[in-house]
């Protein structure tokens, strides 16, 4: 999982890839701390790019994705997004919605 850093990154990001996960977080979050692992574990079973951003660093970022709490994670299709889930992140559908981006990228290939 490769870290966003700055505002720039992140649009040179979603102009490279077809599709990616961004999961977001902020400053002494337990409940962000404790998803990423799971969300992490994730990234080795597909193709998908997965990025990780800190929200209290990047307040350009959370305003212009309107980001209003933590953990967020995002799944982008063509650059727009595909699927948000934020706060409460059932990874049973994060990991669902990772298979429907693949085989949506497997059958343009």
């Amino acid at each position: 999982m490769k870290t966003v850093t700055q505002y720039n990154q992140w649009l040179e990001i979603i102009e490279h890839h077809k599709h990616l996960l961004l999961f977001v977080k902020t400053k002494n979050c337990s409940v962000c701390e404790g998803l990423l692992p799971q969300i992490e574990v994730l990234e080795s079973d597909t193709s998908i790019p997965f990025f990780v951003a800190n929200a209290a660093e990047l307040p350009e970022l959370a305003g212009q994705l309107g980001l209003f709490t933590a953990p967020v994670v995002i799944l982008m299709k063509d650059a727009k997004e595909y699927a948000r889930y934020a706060r409460f992140v059932p990874v049973h559908q994060v990991v669902e919605k990772l298979k429907e981006l693949k085989k949506w990228e497997e059958s343009y290939d």
